[in-house]
């Protein structure tokens, strides 16, 4: 492996920040709602003025995915009778059916995000004005973002860098630094401060109200959302005002002037020390004068315990700041300060000093915390308990603090409060949760429906049946069952009656890290005879993810595989559909029928095949039933859909169509040249395309021309209409659809300025229920060879929005509303890249806006979401621009002006080749309800599933089948919600979608919850076992703990005078779980559990095949290696352990698995592997080579290599790889003869490694290692180069910086693409990896001419594509080395983060960059491509 690409396949998904602030929207734009109270709830005393205010935008950051979300929230009296219907999760709390968090925009940033902070106004002007967010990331950059209506993203406002030589001298000569820049802002806005290298304060001051930036003001809408932003900085060195270790700072509320409050250590203490020297920390309070850069100290604190950490400001009106400390919370403000103990570690000052204390024991020595109210802060502490602190105050003063118990939690890294009744539980090692609370006064709160919901508030495994659970499963039981309210420690005080909370979780985003290790293992519904890429749907990833109570397995799929119900042989087909029949008899009343509209059973599945169609009943059999019906069946069909609100059925064939009601026809057209004539038939054109929109049917016909078939609903017949737009003469049509814009409100009317009436259709469509209710519009979108779209209403035809050149603009504008600029450049042969399909829709759900589909002649699919944009300059562009013969004023009425489409990134989609010539297959099929999901299906040589959730689009490929030539959903009694397809080697399949997998993540996952911590796993294959390693926390009594440390041989005692007896610690005890996957989606089966002994970690679990010297056979073993954990004082032991596992007939657990062989060596047994036969330990500081003779291990060979601990060992043939915690890595070899391990190479430089793995590309071994510092590095091993000191040396052969720890290398083949089948490269890997940010990527080996090619594209799109945040995609990708000595490696790693970009630029920059490094579109596109297919794993 010369050349490599670096891929991330799954972007990371552990949330590292959170934040709320109004981004997309000022707080002045929300309607108030008032909860509807019910007349005998009056006398309760609710707090009835609190109704849910403004909800914020939440922001989440993971490692460099930025995402914006917004909040929904769903009231109890909606008027959706079908939403009502349904219990939305956590149930109904205070007038709120559910919440659920809709994505805005979402970016993948070139660095990754350290701490983020959210820059709001102060509210002096009704809050008009909107929030930004500031990110600041390695070493001392600042971005600040704000949100742009116009492009519907969010853009960057200012940039900060206080990096490169002119900065050197912040630095003061340090390299490394124990974090990353620190960004807290002003709550009332007037500044913001950052800290970089430990000691230096940027001080960012906010643009005031009035004084905008010159020139830009133009670009904001009529109502002036005005972002906040930032004017000017300059720098504090802290070091001046005698400050040394700076732990945290924070801005006070309810001053004047900013005032910041910092939390230093003047004089760092140790453990040794700690007993004399533990208060050692201060606050300082500077007020900060922005125009005067000028910062006085007011007042300052000192006396404060060395393990303080965090600062809370207070806010308004109480005011001050609160330190949270591992043993203590301290309130201090310049009048008043006041002291809580949390546990028998708190020490006071002096020791005549007494501590008020909690009612319970606690340690917050990784909180975090949020607000519920101006009193009440929520803290979630290292083991997930929710803790509430009330502020019990009198005026301004605070008299003491009270600390209670809440419910249990995941275990967090952020909290965010979000609005006045939710608040956002950001994690990393978990599934983050929204959760609504609301608090009354005194008890009455807790009437009727949230008795039952005790417990913790756990998002638990998402499965498909969340939605139609009782709300009270989402809780599971508290210990001894604590009533869910909590109450303050004593009756009421100065303040009235104590504040009850409660809580229901609304909504949760999946997590699957950290991945510490995963596996590579076969499905169950894996099928062996699969070939080619289809085979590799066969394998799962099973990962260890998550830590403590949130430790999970998480089985990880890249492509879908459906459960299969049955299937036959249908060779020939072309298309399928299935319609519905509805008889005119149902007069049921209005709400049951649209309730139950989606549960209705199919009719008729008709199968069209080259020269007939074959209908078939889908009742309870699939029954033919052609000869009986009135179906044309003498030719192919072209569509099939329903008419008349699911009265008739429209056929549609190749030169007419028919109209049925059930099986009989009940009118027949045909359509072509004049009748006449139709007989020779040669002249005239046939349908080459269909779309339904009900009561129209659009058709376009093989020459380019266009028909309408119009419906009248009162006598369920069709006419066939031309529309006056598309006569002859005009361009030729390559695409076009139609859309029904349908819902409670239908959404493109809010995209003209005047709300006209719904054209053409003034009743209801069903005749039978006169139901007021509105049928929505109907649009018809067309795209002309030309490149150009236009959207028509239907049936005027009159234009209401028109874009030149769609292909590839990142922005679809009305081209009236477009300043028409100079944008012919170089005449672009544009003429093969017609759009070849067209698809327009907007899924269910309140708030959902729709996209647009094209799909391009070359196979590019470019999808756009629509949104809405009321610009200033509507009135005036229309007024000025008379050049149009047309009166413009009178058509521009009508049009959708502030329509506009944002492109949608698809780059984990791998394009197909279309190689097909004239005739087209249609190739999207839109679903409403496949397994209770929505979203649209695309059929051909790579099928893919688009699926919708919170307006992002999830696309997941389905490999297993190869080419899918029809596909159609299927809703009848023995498939449920389900689908068919038939594959291109004629096989018709009827499926179901596993239910147990969550769709809503990069890939579909499914997590089976452990209750523990799991830290390996491996896969027995002949067993279809998963070995897994998993430690869950124990309590234990502090004496049993000290007494076990203690070396039993020594016979040492310990003083147990100053342990009470109650005092309990936390042991993990360690064990090795035997899981079995269970058929389709049930929990997996723990088949036997291996449990280690007191005190002793298992490291390493891994399955072997070792040579039987005795009976000269191989055998299949689980092997384990562990140490024991007994304190410094006594010399570290482990042991190895080999187990055989059983066929296990009788389902007996302790048949499955027996132990043959254990054994104890000196050092941690961290690291296990097999060897040509041999075991390979890793014990403490040297590696042992062992025979296995059937009963015990003999060892044969040993080298001291000097590493402190083995991280990770691989083998390959002969060859070792050995990583090391700090000493980098090491090359050995064996040789039988001499029964020697020989060192070849190492790495000189002290790396702490994570995982290492050899990398195979055809004949040449390169050896891969990531470390701590987030790069990864290839070395090889070259004794003949001179640089090599003789081979003493491994040499660098690429290195690359990946912005996330990587745990674990999977070395796998890589599949066969077009241009590898000739080539001698067919022995290539590729290496997967896991990080510990919940990402997983993969290093791809390349040639040279291809890595030349991307080389020189990656160099240009450097400049090319503008990037968010400003950052710099060169700079991240740099290998970072924290500061030791590292002699730069060659840069020989292209990066596909920064290729993918390419895709997502406009058609002509593509050209014109194509053409700049001497190459063309189709070849880039074709490279990308095949490393897409290529590395397509799972």
């Amino acid at each position: 492996m010369s050349y490599a690409a670096y891929k991330m396949m799954h972007p990371p998904t552990g949330i590292e920040n959170c934040a709320s602030g109004f981004i997309t929207q000022c707080s002045a734009d929300f309607v108030p709602q008032i909860p509807t109270i019910q007349p005998d709830e009056l006398e309760s005393d609710w707090p009835s003025t609190r109704s849910i205010g403004p909800v914020p935008n939440l922001v989440v950051s993971a490692a460099n995915v930025l995402e914006v979300y917004v909040v929904r929230v769903q009231d109890d009296g909606s008027r959706d009778s079908k939403a009502s219907t349904e219990i939305k999760r956590g149930g109904l709390m205070a007038g709120v059916s559910g919440a659920s968090l809709e994505l805005v925009c979402d970016y993948r940033l070139h660095g990754n995000v350290e701490t983020m902070a959210i820059l709001s106004i102060g509210g002096g002007d009704g809050g008009r004005r909107r929030d930004s967010i500031i990110l600041t990331f390695e070493d001392a950059k600042i971005a600040a973002l704000e949100f742009d209506d116009s492009i519907h993203g969010l853009r960057t406002s200012s940039m900060h860098c206080f990096e490169g030589p002119e900065w050197f001298h912040l630095k003061r000569g340090r390299e490394s630094f124990a974090r990353g820049p620190l960004v807290k802002v002003d709550p009332q806005g007037r500044c913001g401060g950052v800290l970089v290298y430990g000691l230096q304060m940027i001080i960012l001051k906010a643009a005031q109200a009035g004084a905008g930036l010159v020139g830009d003001d133009e670009a904001f809408g009529s109502e002036g959302a005005i972002s906040a932003r930032i004017e000017s900085s300059y720098i504090i060195n802290l070091r001046d005002l005698d400050m040394k270790h700076v732990k945290d700072f924070i801005f006070l509320h309810g001053y004047i002037e900013p005032v910041m409050v910092i939390l230093q250590e003047r004089e760092i203490t140790w453990a040794g020390r700690v007993s004399w020297k533990h208060h050692t920390c201060r606050l300082s309070a500077l007020s900060i004068s922005t125009s005067l850069k000028q910062h006085p100290l007011i007042w300052s604190a000192v006396n404060l315990p060395h393990d303080a950490y965090k600062l809370l400001a207070v806010p308004s009106p109480i005011g001050g700041v609160l330190v949270i400390c591992a043993n203590t919370i301290h309130y201090h403000s310049q009048s008043a300060s006041c002291i809580l103990a949390l546990n028998n570690y708190a020490v006071p000052v002096d020791s005549s000093q007494e501590m008020p204390r909690a009612s319970f024991n606690v340690e917050l020595d990784a909180a975090n915390a949020t607000w519920l109210s101006s009193d009440v802060a929520m803290l979630s502490t290292k083991t997930g308990e929710l803790l509430l602190l009330m502020l019990v105050y009198d005026g301004r003063v605070v008299k003491r603090l009270d600390l209670s118990k809440s419910k249990a939690s995941v275990l967090t890294s952020g909290i965010t409060t979000v609005g006045n009744s939710f608040f956002f539980l950001g994690s990393f090692l978990g599934d983050s949760l929204l959760v609504q609370f609301t608090y009354g006064m005194g008890s009455s709160m807790l009437s009727s429906g949230l008795k039952e919901e005790v417990g913790d508030i756990e998002g638990d495994a998402p499965t498909a049946k969340r939605l139609r659970r009782s709300p009270s499963d989402v809780f599971q039981d508290l210990v001894n069952g604590e009533e869910l309210s909590l109450y303050g420690s004593t009756p009421s005080n100065a303040e009235s009656s104590q504040k009850t909370f409660s809580f229901a979780v609304r909504d949760s985003l999946i997590n699957i890290g950290p991945l510490k290790d995963f596996s590579y293992g076969l499905r169950i519904n894996a099928d062996p005879n699969a070939v080619g890429i289809a085979k590799q749907s066969n394998y799962e990833l099973v990962c260890c993810s998550g830590h403590g109570k949130n430790g999970a397995l998480c089985v990880l799929q890249q492509s879908i595989r459906p459960e299969t119900i049955t299937e036959v042989e249908l060779p020939g087909c072309k298309g399928m559909w299935t319609v519905y029949h509805k008889s005119t008899r149902s007069h049921n009343p209005d709400s049951s029928k649209i309730a139950s509209e989606d549960d209705e059973y199919h009719a008729y599945l008709i199968i069209s095949l080259e020269a007939r169609t074959m209908v078939l009943e889908t009742a309870d059999l699939l029954g033919e039933v052609t000869e009986s019906v009135d179906y044309y069946v003498q030719g192919s069909t072209i569509a099939a859909g329903n008419l008349f609100g699911r009265r008739r059925v429209v056929q549609v064939y190749g030169r007419g169509a028919r109209i049925l009601d059930g099986a009989f026809m009940t009118q027949d057209l045909s359509f072509g040249a004049s009748n006449s004539d139709s007989t020779t038939g040669s002249d005239s054109s046939t349908v080459a395309s269909v779309s339904i929109a009900d009561p129209y049917v659009l058709l376009r016909m093989t020459d380019g021309s266009i028909q309408l078939l119009v419906g009248d609903t009162s006598t369920c017949t069709v006419s066939v209409s031309i529309p006056p737009v598309f006569d002859s003469s005009k361009k030729p049509v390559s695409a076009c659809t139609l859309y029904h814009d349908k819902g409670p409100e239908p959404w493109l009317r809010k995209a003209s300025t005047d709300a006209w009436l719904s054209t053409g259709i003034g009743e209801a469509i069903d005749g039978s229920d006169n139901s007021p209710h509105d049928q929505g519009d109907i649009y018809c979108v067309v795209c002309y060879e030309s490149g150009d779209l236009e959207i028509f209403d239907v049936p005027n035809f009159s234009s209401v929005f028109s874009v030149e050149k769609m292909s590839g603009k990142n922005n679809l504008i009305d081209t009236i509303m477009r300043k028409d600029s100079a944008e012919e450049g170089r005449k672009v042969n544009t003429q093969n890249m017609n759009v070849v399909e067209l698809a327009m829709q907007r899924w269910s759900g309140q708030h959902s806006r729709p996209f647009l589909f094209a799909i391009l002649s070359d196979g590019t699919i470019l999808c756009y979401h629509a949104y809405l944009f009321e610009g200033q300059e509507t009135a005036s562009r229309i007024d000025s621009s008379g050049q149009n013969s047309v009166n413009l004023s009178s058509i521009s009425a009508s049009r959708l002006r502030n329509l506009r489409f944002v492109r949608v990134s698809l780059d984990t989609y791998a394009r197909e080749e279309n190689s097909t010539g004239n005739y087209y297959n249609k190739r999207i099929t839109i679903f409403k309800n496949v397994g209770g999901h929505q979203g649209l299906f695309l059929s051909g040589s790579r099928p893919t599933w688009f699926m919708v959730f919170r307006e992002r689009l999830r696309v997941h490929p389905q490999l297993c089948d190869g080419s899918i030539v029809a596909f159609t959903v299927l809703h009848n009694v023995n498939c449920n919600h389900g689908l068919i397809y038939v594959t291109s080697q004629g096989l018709l399949k009827i499926c179901q979608l596993p239910s147990a997998t969550s769709y809503d993540n990069y890939w579909p996952v499914q997590k089976i919850p452990l209750k523990g911590t799991p830290h390996q796993v491996t896969y027995f294959a002949e067993k279809n076992l998963y070995p897994l390693i998993v430690s869950v926390p124990v309590l234990k009594p502090l004496s049993h703990v000290l007494s076990s440390l203690v070396d039993q041989e020594a016979g040492h005692q310990i003083e147990h005078d100053n342990v009470s007896s109650d005092d309990t610690y936390t042991v993990d005890e360690f064990e090795v779980r035997i899981l079995e996957p269970e058929k389709s989606g049930a929990p997996w089966q723990t088949r036997a559990t291996i449990p280690m002994q007191n005190l002793e970690n298992a490291l390493t679990v891994r399955v072997v095949t070792l040579f039987n010297t005795t009976t000269k056979e191989n055998e299949t073993l689980l092997a384990i290696g562990t140490a024991y954990l007994q304190g410094e004082d006594v010399a570290g032991r482990g042991r190895v352990l080999l187990f055989s596992v059983g066929r296990n007939t009788d389902n007996n657990p302790q048949n499955l698995i027996s132990e043959v062989y254990s054994k104890e060596l000196k050092g941690a047994i961290s690291a296990l592997a097999s060897l040509q036969g041999h075991l390979l330990i890793a014990s403490g500081p040297k590696i042992i080579l062992h025979k296995w003779n059937g009963t015990e291990l003999n060892g044969v060979a040993f080298f001291d290599v000097p590493p402190l601990y083995v991280v990770s060992l691989n083998t390959v043939k002969n060859f070792i790889l050995l990583g090391d915690i700090h000493k980098s890595i090491y090359f050995l070899s064996w040789k039988e003869q001499g029964a020697q391990l020989n060192l070849l190479a190492k790495d000189f430089g002290a790396l702490d490694c994570l995982a290492t793995e050899f990398l195979i590309d055809g004949s040449t071994l390169s050896l891969m290692v990531s470390d701590e510092q987030k790069n990864i590095q290839v070395f090889y091993y070259a004794p003949k180069m001179s640089e090599s000191w003789k081979g003493q040396k491994l040499l660098s052969r690429a290195e690359f910086h990946v912005g996330s720890r990587v745990s674990k290398f999977l070395r796998l083949q890589m599949l066969p693409t077009t241009d590898t089948l000739g080539s001698d490269k067919t022995n290539r890997f590729a290496l997967l990896f896991g990080t510990l940010d919940g990402s997983m990527g993969c290093i791809a080996p390349l040639d040279e001419l291809t890595f030349r090619r991307l080389q020189s594209l990656q160099k240009k799109l450097v400049d090319a594509v503008s990037h968010v945040a400003g950052l710099n995609p060169r700079s991240f990708r740099q290998f970072r080395a924290n500061g030791k000595a590292h002699k730069p490696g060659p840069d020989s790693i292209v990066d596909c983060e920064l290729l993918c970009h390419y895709e997502m630029l406009a058609l002509e920059e593509q050209l014109e960059i194509a053409h700049q490094i001497g190459t063309t579109r189709q070849q880039i596109l074709s490279n990308l491509n095949d490393l897409s297919l290529g590395t397509s794993f799972l």
